[in-house]
Order: C-alpha cells, then sequence, then structure tokens
C-alpha cells in the first residue's frame, strides 16, 4: 500500500535535535577515510589535466557531467524505498528551499577548477581550511552555535597559516608548476569567495537535510542534483555561446578536451558529493571540515610524490598552525 507522501516525508519540517547515524560505525568510518582520500586527490588529478598551463576543458561541462552522475546514482538508490513504500511527488514550494545551495555550489566548483591555474595543488588544499573560519562564523549567526575559546584561539591560527603560506607563495621565484609553493593575487581573492561561499553552502546545506531530517536522503540529494543540473547546463550552455565565436567547429561538445584524470575526477568528485551530503545530514559540517582538514595531509603526500614538491619554511610553518588550529577546534 502507497504512502500519501514521499518515503519519509514529514508532515511538517521541523528541525531534529537528535541526528542517529543509519549505517554501522565500522561503515561510516570507511566513508569518512575514502571521503577524505577522494577529497585530497582532487587537485592532483585536476592539476594532471592541465595542458601548457591551463585546463583543457570546460569546468561547467565537467560539474554538469558529474551532476548527473550523482542524479542517477541517488535515483538507484532511492528506487528500492520507492517499491517499498510507494512515492508522491515533492511540491515545487518543497523542493524550492534546494536551489540555493545547488546556485552556490554551482559558483563554487566552477571557481575551485579554475583556482587550480593559480595554485600549486598544496597550497590549494592548506588555503582552502580558512572556510573553517568562514563555517564557524556562520554556524554562529544561523544555527546560533557558540563559540568556545579554544576554537576562537584555533581560528586565529588559521589566519595565520593562511598569511604565512600566502606570503611565501607570492614571493615564489621562477617557473611556477604543481611541484612548486606558489599563489597568484587573483588566486587569493578567488580562495576568499571560495572559502565564504563553502561555508555558507555548508551550513545552509546541514539546515535543510536537517529540517526534513524524516526525508530520505536519497530524494533531497535528487531535489538538489536536479537544480544542479539545470543550473550548470545553463552555465556551460552560455560559455559554448561565447567560445563559439572562434571555434564554430569544437562549439557544443559536451567532452571537449576530455582525458581519463578528468572521468577520473568525475566518478571522484560524484562519491565525494554523496558523501559530503551523508555527513552533514548524519553528523554535522564540523565532520566534513575535519575530513577537509586531514585531506590536506593526503594532498602534501601525493604533490611530494608524484610532482616532487619543494616545501618552503612558509609552507611548513603554515602546514604545523593548521594542524595545532585543528587540535584546539575540534578540544572537548
Amino acid at each position: 500500500m502507497g504512502r500519501t507522501g514521499p518515503p519519509g516525508l514529514p508532515e511538517a519540517t521541523k528541525p531534529v535535535n537528535i541526528y542517529v547515524k543509519p549505517v554501522n560505525m565500522c561503515l561510516w568510518r570507511l566513508m569518512l577515510i575514502v571521503g577524505t582520500f577522494i577529497y585530497g586527490s582532487y587537485t592532483i588529478f585536476a592539476h594532471l589535466c592541465e595542458v601548457d598551463g591551463r585546463i583543457p576543458f570546460s569546468s561547467a561541462s565537467m560539474i554538469l557531467v558529474t551532476e548527473v552522475m550523482k542524479l542517477i546514482i541517488s535515483i538507484c538508490m532511492f528506487m528500492p524505498e520507492v517499491r517499498r513504500d510507494g512515492f508522491t511527488m515533492p511540491s515545487f514550494m518543497y523542493a524550492l528551499p534546494f536551489s540555493v545551495p545547488a546556485i552556490l555550489y554551482c559558483f563554487n566548483n566552477n571557481i575551485s577548477m579554475q583556482m587550480q591555474t593559480q595554485m600549486d595543488p598544496a597550497t590549494y588544499q592548506v588555503l582552502g581550511n580558512l572556510k573553517i573560519l568562514s563555517t564557524a562564523f556562520l554556524y554562529r549567526l544561523i544555527i546560533k552555535r557558540p563559540i568556545s575559546g579554544f576554537q576562537w584561539s584555533a581560528l586565529a591560527l588559521l589566519v595565520a597559516a593562511g598569511v604565512s603560506n600566502s606570503y611565501g607563495g607570492l614571493h615564489a621565484k621562477g617557473i611556477q608548476t604543481a611541484g612548486t609553493i606558489h599563489v597568484t593575487l587573483k588566486g587569493l581573492g578567488m580562495m576568499a569567495m571560495y572559502c565564504f561561499i563553502s561555508g555558507l553552502a555548508g551550513v545552509y546545506t546541514e539546515y535543510i537535510l536537517k529540517e526534513r531530517y524524516q526525508t530520505s536522503i536519497h530524494l533531497q540529494n535528487i531535489m538538489l542534483y536536479l537544480f544542479g543540473i539545470i543550473l550548470n547546463g545553463g552555465v556551460w550552455f552560455l560559455a559554448e555561446v561565447k567560445y563559439q565565436d572562434d571555434n564554430k567547429d569544437l562549439a557544443f561538445h559536451l567532452f571537449r578536451g576530455y582525458s581519463s584524470y578528468t572521468w577520473i575526477i568525475i566518478i571522484t568528485q560524484a562519491f565525494c558529493g554523496l558523501i559530503m551530503s551523508a555527513i552533514m545530514k548524519h553528523s554535522s559540517n564540523i565532520a566534513r571540515l575535519f575530513l577537509i582538514s586531514c585531506a590536506m595531509l593526503v594532498t602534501t603526500i601525493l604533490s611530494v610524490l608524484v610532482f616532487n614538491l619543494q616545501l618552503n619554511l612558509y609552507f611548513c610553518s603554515a602546514f604545523v598552525l593548521v594542524l595545532i588550529a585543528l587540535y584546539l577546534y575540534h578540544k572537548k
């Protein structure tokens, strides 16, 4: 017998104070470990895609394909619930709040790929920890979560780490490659926008996922990714209209410039998005940020192994400051 609404869709949406992870702890920990390695490898594969110092494909195309893949996976995971419980289409007004994080992620995912040409992978990951700063302030403003003295100290250390790494990167000499610590002024500006929007998107996404906690996470993901496909599809179309002015024969080829590394990014980022949704629904942005911070270790090690990265004193100082900040921020 079918239900009167989507599986798990509550009659009234209200915040839930207790969230129980729907998987055993071993599987949960495995998911966190996999998510850490995927997140840490993203910038490595992005740099491996580069041709003559530029990204050879449309970032909007890559993100659009990733959103489609996430939607397909979410539908496949949702189908057993539909067969068991039945399904009623949610109203447009119920789905509309998911358009907000879709807009934020559309912007951030595109700028994230473009940032790869402005800095090395390790710098990208270290500076990316500044999103802890924006997330903490937005947690305080939106979810009214207090910030302890230890956490304020941690945030100050993160700022110091960002200054140290940025100073060393801006003064880098010689050819700037993935194997040298470097960052441009443009890259710093992009990173500042990226971290603020990432914090806003993370806090808002956690809020709406938990406000509708009884709704299946797969249905919530489907609504989010449908908006993502529409938005990224529009961005890709507009970019191709502009591109065809100079390259008429190559315009509107969705997979133009793709390599095996591009497909690895698409597949891994699709699963990373699903993992992040599960973390934000069943845990919190704090766990998500801890995963992202641990990914800094993965990126640095891979950069040394793959690109023979030469570390400088400023980067090492920033790295240590971030580790101390992580300890203080998560100190009970």
